[in-house]
């Protein structure tokens, strides 16, 4: 909608509504509108349907043992509603390949030249590199602080399993049921706020330097994957190896690094490789919370090159597609240290 010029959506009005924000507070009205139906829907779907799948002890086997092909008819109608979804879900990101590659492209259904130069001139745009260089920096930043927190949450989820569990699991899922933009517009009003002690004013002021609610934003935005990554990885590790590292007088801190974490080393690096891809090319944080030019990471310099006038697009599209095929190769690593697909950390 933002992209389109639509306006008339909630997330979009308190989007334009940031600008001005100081003597309107109609934005202020419509996120906290926006929360409480996204909570009270979050909280109804928690309640109807519960945790949700719990993750086997042991890898292969299952249900799949008893699945039966399907063959002839049966298989191309099962196949078919797959097909046709993932055939009008891939069509945006033909049209930005198309657009990138496309030299002469009037009239006519497809490009009639194509050209591999706007690869070239995206990598060498003054704007590109730096805006690398910054969500690198912010993806790395908030790996380290969603894996840390992660494999608490997943500790006291998995391990714990204490009344509270349940709890500290759900609210760690919380961040993939809230809306991005009002994600990333409530850590802007907590650096305002904090904005009024003195000491912490260099750090969270987004006027200055947004780096610190960048990567506290990025980190929590990637929270849940992180939690499912590694809370699956707890639930195939046997428990009785900690208890036993703890008879032999082992300390906490001591079977956590010796037998926690290789065991789970698997689970903790696919978790890692989602959060730095998805952070490298976090939208709504972005857009909102990087609000100096010499701070803009990769999403926020493609939506500044879409409006430029002549090639700018073209470009804005170049860029877009090497970022796909970033994301690509580490959703493909993040599948081979899984040994699974990382959709299933979506599902669960």
């Amino acid at each position: 909608p933002l992209m389109l010029g639509y306006d008339r959506i909630t997330p979009v009005q308190i989007f334009n509504g940031l600008q001005d924000l100081q003597s309107n507070r109609v934005p202020l009205a419509l996120a906290v509108v926006l929360l409480v139906v996204v909570a009270a829907i979050y909280a109804g779907t928690r309640w109807a349907i519960g945790r949700g799948t719990e993750a086997l002890v042991v890898k292969g086997g299952g249900a799949a043992d008893h699945a039966r092909p399907l063959s002839g008819l049966g298989a191309v109608l099962g196949w078919l509603p797959y097909v046709a979804l993932a055939a009008v879900s891939v069509l945006p990101h033909l049209a930005v390949l198309l657009l990138a590659v496309a030299q002469d492209w009037y009239r006519t259904l497809l490009p009639a030249h194509l050209t591999s130069a706007r690869f070239a001139e995206a990598l060498a745009h003054p704007q590109v590199v730096p805006s690398i260089l910054n969500s690198l920096g912010y993806a790395a930043a908030a790996t380290v602080v969603a894996v840390v927190l992660g494999l608490g949450v997943s500790w006291a989820s998995v391990r714990w399993r204490s009344r509270l569990s349940p709890a500290i699991d759900a609210l760690a899922m919380v961040p993939l049921a809230v809306p991005g933009l009002l994600m990333a517009f409530g850590f802007l009003a907590l650096g305002l706020l904090a904005m009024t002690i003195e000491p912490l004013r260099p750090f969270v002021d987004p006027q200055r330097n947004p780096t610190l609610l960048l990567v506290i934003a990025y980190a929590v935005r990637r929270l849940p994957q992180v939690v499912r990554a590694i809370s699956a990885g707890l639930q195939q590790a046997p428990a009785v190896l900690e208890d036993a590292a703890a008879a032999c007088g082992a300390g906490p801190l001591t079977r956590l690094r010796r037998i926690t974490v290789p065991l789970i080393a698997g689970s903790l690096a696919a978790a890692a490789l989602l959060t730095f891809s998805f952070a490298m090319l976090e939208v709504s944080d972005s857009l909102i919370l990087a609000q100096q030019r010499d701070f803009w990471p990769i999403t926020k310099v493609i939506y500044d090159l879409v409006s430029v006038l002549g090639s700018g697009p073209a470009i804005a599209c170049a860029f877009a597609v090497w970022a796909m095929a970033f994301l690509a190769a580490c959703l493909a690593a993040a599948g081979v240290l899984l040994g699974k697909s990382p959709a299933s950390l979506f599902r669960t």
